[in-house]
């Protein structure tokens, strides 16, 4: 592994843990510091969000390069639009189905052994990532500040890439491209069950 490569997977690794020690700075009168918590803790409680999280990380690792850096930022930029539209209250229909379908897509590009052009997995990853962020916003308690439960989210979600990424960058490293077509399979599946459970 480059010294160029290892940098960047120590910043990816980093950045979650920074947004999250940062926002008790939010702390002041008319800021819920504790929405970061929870904000961090919702991604990370349903197995759907994860796995279409990890996924996004893999896609990036088979495809490489700039997608390193560019397709998990896609699908955090969009999330953030999705998060901001269900915080405010708008109608997103099929949410669910469309979160399931995250997966099982996701998974295919992964089994079918797929490498898509950059702006190609940008435009799919960030289109599914709107769902994931209209479900984690239209959620959000109360109490809870806007901002501190959004960059909590998105730093769960950047700590997920980040496995994806760990784990497809080992399995290229590795020299088992088998594995991620396996992977891959096995999301399709795991898909393939949230999206019956979603009619």
């Amino acid at each position: 592994m480059t010294s160029a490569l290892s940098t960047l997977l120590a910043r990816a690794a980093i950045m979650p843990l920074a947004l999250v020690i940062a926002t008790p700075a939010l702390a002041h009168p008319g800021h819920d510091a504790g929405g970061a918590t929870q904000g961090f803790l919702h991604p990370l409680g349903g197995l759907d969000h994860v796995l279409a999280m990890v996924a996004v990380g893999l896609i990036a690792a088979r495809i490489g390069g700039r997608a390193l850096l560019l397709v998990p930022a896609a699908f955090l930029a969009m999330m953030a639009v999705g998060g901001a539209a269900g915080a405010l209250g708008w109608d997103l229909p099929y949410v669910e189905t469309g979160i399931a379908l995250s997966v099982l897509v996701l998974g295919l590009v992964l089994a079918l052994g797929a490498v898509p052009p950059v702006a190609g997995a940008m435009a799919l990853v960030g289109a599914f990532a709107v769902f994931h962020g209209f479900a984690h916003g239209a959620e959000m308690p109360g109490a809870a500040s806007g901002v501190a439960y959004g960059l909590g989210f998105l730093a769960a979600t950047a700590f997920l890439h980040a496995a994806g990424l760990g784990l497809g960058l080992a399995a290229r490293r590795l020299d088992t491209p088998p594995a991620l077509r396996v992977a891959g399979a096995a999301l399709a599946a795991a898909g393939l069950g949230l999206l019956a459970g979603a009619f």
